[in-house]
């Protein structure tokens, strides 16, 4: 908080006047040059095992194949935002915009790989399928918004080491914004047996929505925390809820901190496609493909456009006239 007084003066008289100016919260918005790197464009491969029960821990999947898709290339610039204070949605006034989208580059990681698929849903179709459909469909929603520098990013080979591979891929790729798409399980504990369509399957209804996760030890954790928290906002516009069990102690070594009950942002500090990458990074568990009523509506168009609506619209608001937050971390 700022106060300033100011004192005024005539020949026959005076007065003085104070004034307090409270600054509730303040956005510095720096544009720096970031260089992509030697030959600019990554391909590469890796692969990982499949699990029947995860949290956002995603480790990534298989083939080391990036894939990433591009327009003319022009030249990538750095979006740094520091914000005072993340959590409260409590928008105050606006600055200047934050980036043109259509140089904009945005990375899509698909989480996990086709041979490392990550959970497995309650029908018994990998997570791998869901997350590379749903990416593909954010992909064409963020395209048709103007950021044409959008890629897709898909990876081979054994989980933990797909997961450095994916952050030398974006940072060699010169992204300005990673955000790595996932379907959500629970952890092993919660499971229940049943059957579908005479093969044995897991599933677990107690616990339904999607979650944002970012890493406090992201070297751009401020920026990461303003995408979420856009993210959790377009999608709770949507009319969908957030996961709200990470709070909880039968998650064990699952549980994480919710940085905002408004928006479903969660911590997730050491996780290696968070932590690591030299861009902000956000992960977004985009529902429970464990929960049966769930999955079915993860397995839909609809849902999918429903998501890729709301990606989209948090990068338009992320690259227009920004709000500076009111709240402390």
């Amino acid at each position: 908080m700022l106060s300033s007084g100011r004192k005024f003066a005539g020949s026959d008289f005076g007065f003085r006047c104070r004034r307090r100016t409270v600054i509730a919260a303040m956005a510095a918005l720096v544009l720096l040059p970031s260089e992509s790197g030697a030959a600019g464009w990554l391909l590469d491969i890796f692969k990982g095992p499949s699990k029947q029960g995860k949290s956002p821990a995603h480790v990534a999947s298989r083939k080391p194949a990036i894939s990433a898709k591009r327009a003319a290339a022009p030249k990538p610039h750095t979006v740094r935002l520091a914000a005072l204070g993340p959590a409260n949605l409590n928008f105050l006034k606006p600055a200047a915009s934050m980036c043109d989208p259509s140089k904009f580059r945005i990375v899509l990681d698909v989480g996990h790989t086709a041979e490392s698929e990550g959970a497995t849903s309650a029908r018994n179709v990998p997570e791998f399928t869901f997350n590379l459909r749903l990416a593909q469909r954010i992909e064409e929603k963020l395209k048709a918004e103007g950021f044409a520098e959008t890629m897709l990013l898909l990876t081979e080979g054994k989980a933990r080491p797909s997961l450095a591979k994916r952050v030398a891929a974006a940072n060699h790729l010169g992204a300005n914004l990673f955000l790595s798409i996932h379907h959500d399980s629970v952890p092993n504990s919660l499971l229940e047996d049943w059957e579908f369509e005479g093969k044995k399957g897991h599933f677990s209804d107690r616990f339904s929505g999607y979650s944002v996760f970012v890493s406090r030890n992201n070297p751009d954790f401020k920026t990461s925390l303003l995408f979420a928290e856009l993210i959790g906002k377009a999608m709770k516009a949507q009319g969908l809820q957030y996961a709200q069990q990470y709070t909880q102690a039968i998650m064990g070594r699952y549980q994480h901190p919710l940085l905002n009950k408004e928006t479903g942002v969660y911590s997730y500090d050491q996780l290696v496609v968070l932590r690591s990458t030299r861009m902000p990074a956000v992960l977004l568990e985009a529902g429970s493909i464990i929960n049966r009523d769930e999955e079915l509506k993860m397995d839909s168009p609809e849902r999918r456009n429903i998501t890729g609506n709301a990606v989209a619209a948090a990068a338009k608001e992320f690259c227009g006239p920004q709000e500076a937050f009111l709240g402390p971390l």
